[in-house]
């Protein structure tokens, strides 16, 4: 069964957080140093075809998350979490999206700064956060 990646509702109006996560949840996720995510209202958000599988686990704060991965290929493509911070958006993976239009802009916030590999620096402008 093929998924076929996230898609965001294009508007010229339409803004998201990208984020950049090194928690330690986000980087068993990917198997790297961190995750790059858009966090996206959940009516921006529409899969265009395909039934993902999920996955429930529980984040190092004690919040679920839930990973929405392709059945096919196993790749995460979205993630929901149950921090009401969290309530009412998606946190797409952004290696996900095939639309260039997407990756104009820069990082807007660094999660869990302090967790960051010594190898990588801060991104300039963003803000640091020691947590979510």
């Amino acid at each position: 069964m093929k998924v076929t990646s996230p898609q965001l509702t294009t508007l010229p109006h339409l803004t998201f957080v990208k984020a950049l996560c090194y928690c330690s949840t986000c980087r068993k996720v990917t198997g790297g140093t961190n995750t790059t995510n858009f966090i996206v209202p959940e009516e921006k958000f529409k899969l265009e075809s395909g039934q993902p599988k999920s996955f429930d686990t529980e984040h190092e704060t004690g919040m679920t998350i839930t990973l929405h991965f392709c059945p096919g290929c196993g790749t995460t493509m979205w993630k929901e979490a149950s921090a009401p911070q969290f309530k009412g958006v998606k946190i797409v993976q952004a290696g996900t999206l095939t639309d260039p239009t997407n990756f104009t802009g820069k990082i807007d916030v660094e999660l869990y700064a302090p967790e960051r590999a010594s190898w990588l620096a801060a991104v300039e402008g963003a803000t640091q956060k020691e947590q979510l």
